[in-house]
């Protein structure tokens, strides 16, 4: 009983162009392993450990941020800014049990822009080659 080779269509653009060569088995034709991660991709950081400088940056970023808004140095839901930048009180309606009026919507506020920031630096160091 005879095989017949069925030739693969290339494609380029929108129009196949059939060749007339033989097909290759799908065990001969060797497509090199994309690797995942490592230091060349797009988005390389990594946080391997607790003490990578990756994590430390997050760390330390979104902790100071939490506490910026914790200690009334950032605004928050019970302290507005004003025109000129200046933070006043005022009662939000949003009940707490801390003794700064630190609401959940703060807490998630100020881990938010602690983490835009830390993903800032991140980057930042990533493409300057420091880390």
């Amino acid at each position: 009983m005879a095989t017949s080779v069925m030739t693969m269509p290339q494609f380029t653009g929108l129009k196949p162009q059939v060749s007339a060569a033989p097909a290759q088995s799908l065990a001969a034709v060797q497509v090199p392993m994309k690797r995942k991660g490592g230091r060349n991709g797009a988005l390389g950081a990594r946080c391997d450990f607790i003490g990578s400088p990756t994590n430390l940056i997050m760390v330390t970023t979104t902790s100071l941020m939490l506490f910026a808004g914790r200690f009334g140095l950032a605004p928050s839901a019970n302290r507005k800014a004003t025109a000129g930048l200046k933070l006043e009180a005022r009662d939000s309606g949003l009940q707490t049990g801390d003794p700064a009026g630190f609401t959940l919507a703060d807490t998630l506020a100020c881990g938010t822009v602690g983490h835009i920031i830390g993903v800032g630096v991140v980057l930042g160091l990533k493409n300057l080659g420091a880390l």
